[in-house]
């Protein structure tokens, strides 16, 4: 057997994968991930396989192979050296081909949940949001309270003055943030292009950010976020299936563009109910790797409910990375000073059903989440 397992390594030299991992035999399993996801097949070696190739390209396993020994699932830590990516070129596609690749297909490991990623942001080359949290604050003019959002809807099938009331209404209700529904894209109905001349002159003079939905394939998406640069916009709403690489294309683009995560499909690849999957935690280190603004984190007392100590721990993560938690799901006023007391001030509520179903209009929504955050401003 290779040498692969350490006690420790150089985090300057290795980024380091945790997973639970299950099968018939842990420590077979857990070698097989790291040999076969590093220089080989996990069973076969042949002559180019060196000592020399081994110790400087292989992946290693944290521990003792008695650790795992005799055990059928655990907790199991794999380090990779940075020096097999080339990662201004390869990005995070190469680096998720590395996580979670060809040990879906090996028969004896039951299971491979990637749980967590501790992975230097400078030797990934990771980009920075081109607001973020405090540029966020800056645009808008708030500060010291949650920021406040709102979302276009009906989804799709809108005319051109439907969407020019709802914003007006939203605007003058006092929202920082609007962003389109992800399901709305180009639709023949109300296509990008026309709906961008039509929001840009409702916003003229305004600092509320707008952030259009533009999911498509990669040979469309970046000239998608051109057109709304070209046409005044200053956001854009791309969806988790549109993929990590391409927010961190957006970002390299370098124009003044805020990018808004999405994060509706997530829970295909995240859910805990599948053998397979990544944790919702590292997809958001990995977007914050890719330079987003802001990420639908989730959200707390809502009809999405997450689990609170696995929120506040993403929220925290994305706030030290001066990305901008955001909560959306069943966000209601009367929801927003517990939200606080529990989580702090920097976060967006982002509030659909909410602002949309009161008995006074849209405005009227809008004007009562505004008071509920002003009230608990710090």
């Amino acid at each position: 057997m290779l040498d692969i397992y350490v006690d420790a390594v150089d985090p300057k030299e290795y980024f380091t994968a945790t997973y639970k991992l299950k099968g018939n035999d842990l420590q077979r399993a857990a070698f097989g991930l790291a040999v076969g996801q590093s220089v080989g097949n996990p069973s076969v070696r042949n002559e180019y396989e060196t000592p020399e190739l081994i110790s400087k390209y292989a992946a290693k396993i944290i521990g003792k192979p008695e650790d795992f020994a005799g055990k059928e699932s655990g907790i199991v830590k794999i380090c990779w050296p940075y020096r097999i990516i080339d990662w201004p070129t390869d990005g995070i596609a190469q680096l998720l081909c590395v996580l979670m690749g060809g040990q879906m297909d090996i028969d004896y490991i039951h299971g491979c949940e990637l749980l967590d990623l501790d992975i230097d942001f400078e030797l990934c080359d990771a980009k920075k949001p081109r607001y973020g949290l405090q540029g966020f604050r800056d645009l808008v003019g708030s500060y010291n309270k949650p920021l406040l959002g709102s979302i276009v809807k009906p989804k799709t099938g809108l005319t051109e003055q439907a969407l020019v009331e709802i914003i007006t209404a939203f605007v003058e209700g006092g929202v920082d943030f609007i962003k389109e529904d992800e399901i709305m894209s180009n639709p023949a109905c109300l296509p990008l292009k026309t709906r961008i001349d039509v929001v840009q002159r409702v916003l003229k003079g305004s600092s509320v950010v707008y952030c259009y939905c533009i999911n498509s394939d990669p040979l469309h998406i970046l000239d998608r976020v051109k057109m709304v640069a070209d046409g005044g916009g200053n956001g854009v709403h791309v969806n988790f299936w549109s993929g990590h690489g391409v927010y961190k294309s957006i970002n390299e683009l370098g124009l003044p563009i805020f990018v808004h995560y999405q994060k509706s499909g997530d829970k295909t690849i995240s859910s805990e109910k599948n053998a397979y999957r990544i944790s919702w935690y590292v997809l958001c280190k990995l977007a914050s790797i890719c330079g987003v603004d802001t990420i639908h984190t989730g959200m707390w007392g809502g009809y999405l409910s997450d689990d609170e100590n696995e929120l506040r721990r993403t929220m925290h993560m994305l706030s030290a990375n001066n990305v901008v938690p955001t909560l959306s799901c069943g966000m209601t006023a009367e929801l927003i000073p517990e939200i606080t007391r529990r989580f702090g001030i920097d976060y967006m509520a982002n509030v659909g059903g909410a602002i949309h179903e009161h008995p006074d209009g849209m405005k009227a929504g809008a004007q009562k989440l505004r008071e509920a955050i002003d009230r608990v401003k710090q």
